[in-house]
């Protein structure tokens, strides 16, 4: 089915046209999705892409309501309803510090180590209850002065002294900063990105066509 769709619009690059709703969390993953998104866009020019960056649980939610087509979110995700693309990159979970914070200096942080310290926690129900779990403290015994959806404005808090913001590598590729050192926790705790679209959906051509591109990367994988 999906050859023989390709092979329809094959020589229809130039009439392909609308709009591809794509909703993502920051991940490693977003880097393969710009690629992505470049590569079809020289082969659809007249293709539109509206991208949302938004939390995993907020995007997931676009999903479900039909408000964006596919979605670039961070596991944990119950995939049962969706098609999806498990990316093979591995996402690192870390404290975020300023490069003059007492443990600055470490290789790893434990849970000891951290949880004397002012704390940036993500907001995401699930993965904040992993994060606590880790810490091996009550939410009510730890120090969070704020907690994020996305980690653009928590980084620039984290210069500003405000506290040690946990996040993913991956997320953290797009704000570096020489004035901060990002370091893994330890035990390890590590993820992963999963590109996601509804099952059963009836979508646009050019929609359906990115499918394709995705799924074409799914075959290699398997």
């Amino acid at each position: 089915m999906a050859d023989r769709l390709e092979q329809r619009f094959a020589e229809k690059n130039d009439t392909i046209n609308g709009t591809i709703n794509i909703g993502a969390s920051e991940a490693i993953g977003s880097r393969m999705m710009a690629k992505l998104i470049r590569s079809f866009s020289e082969k659809y020019p007249l293709v539109q892409f509206h991208l949302y960056n938004e939390m995993a649980d907020d995007v997931k939610d676009r999903l479900d309501k039909g408000l964006v087509d596919i979605g670039l979110l961070l596991e944990p995700i119950d995939v049962h309803k969706y098609e999806y693309l498990r990316l093979a990159q591995k996402e690192t979970w870390g404290i975020l510090m300023r490069a003059d914070h007492p443990l600055a200096g470490r290789d790893v942080i434990t849970p000891e180590d951290i949880t004397g310290y002012s704390l940036i926690l993500p907001l995401r129900e699930k993965v904040r209850e992993d994060i606590i779990n880790w810490l091996g403290k009550e939410e009510k015994d730890l120090h969070i002065p704020l907690s994020y959806t996305l980690l653009s404005n928590a980084v620039l808090l984290v210069e500003e002294g405000l506290g040690c913001a946990f996040c993913l590598d991956g997320a953290l590729a797009a704000h570096s900063s020489p004035d901060l050192k990002f370091i893994p926790i330890y035990p390890e705790k590590t993820t992963r990105s999963v590109l996601v679209w509804k099952k059963n959906q009836l979508f646009s051509p050019a929609t359906s066509l990115f499918i394709q591109e995705i799924n074409m990367i799914r075959a290699q994988i398997r």
